[in-house]
């Protein structure tokens, strides 16, 4: 049978749809094999056709849920679009299911399932790359730019990422009251000037430097 046989797009799309609508309804515990089936008036064997695994189905229902990345804005100085990047990052966090927030958290890490990074399944890199969109590659666009690295100087990316995205991640989970704008920029605000102390004490960026960033 055809890769691209439409009975198996249908399928699979059954199964998408009904894992989908299970886990934004009830959680990771609802959807369950036989629930799925069931509900999609799918064959077992026929997810298995699909899916590897239950976890496998699961990713992929996740992806489906974590909504697409903010836009990044084209004008303003760097701390005007770092407070518009997080507050378009702060809405769509507490938008999101508090479930999908927590999976972005964990990030369907290696340990999950005795999986490894070098063992897994498509649908869990594919989940991967949907959360890095989500949280890492609208800051690129951003922070990693001649402009940032001339007002900051070298600093460590990935902290920089988590010191703005953190708080606000980490309150949509403890489900705290949402972070307004104002809440947003005092955290850009605060990251500004870590980072300029931290230049301060380093001394300036070398040219070299920041023609090669990005």
């Amino acid at each position: 049978m055809s890769e691209q046989d439409p009975r198996k797009t249908r399928s699979r799309t059954r199964l998408l749809d009904a894992a989908t609508t299970l886990l934004a309804k009830g959680g990771t515990d609802a959807v369950t094999i036989d629930a799925v089936t069931k509900a999609a008036s799918v064959a077992r064997a026929t997810l298995y056709r699909h899916f590897g695994s239950g976890n496998e189905l699961l990713a992929a229902a996740f992806g489906r849920l974590i909504p697409p990345a903010p836009e990044v804005p084209d004008e303003g100085d760097l701390r005007t679009r770092l407070v518009e990047l997080l507050a378009g990052q702060a809405a769509l966090i507490e938008n999101a299911p508090i479930k999908v927030t927590a999976m972005c958290w964990v990030g369907m890490g290696p340990g999950l399932d005795g999986f490894s990074l070098d063992t897994t399944p498509p649908e869990f890199g594919t989940l991967r790359e949907t959360i890095a969109e989500q949280y890492r590659v609208a800051f690129d666009k951003v922070l990693r730019t001649p402009e940032a690295r001339a007002e900051f100087g070298d600093f460590d990316y990935d902290l920089a990422v988590a010191q703005l995205i953190g708080p606000i991640v980490f309150t949509r989970m403890a489900t705290l009251t949402p972070l307004g704008r104002s809440a947003c920029e005092r955290i850009v605000d605060d990251f500004i000037a870590a980072r300029k102390s931290a230049r301060a004490e380093t001394g300036p960026v070398s040219e070299d430097s920041t023609r090669n960033a990005g």
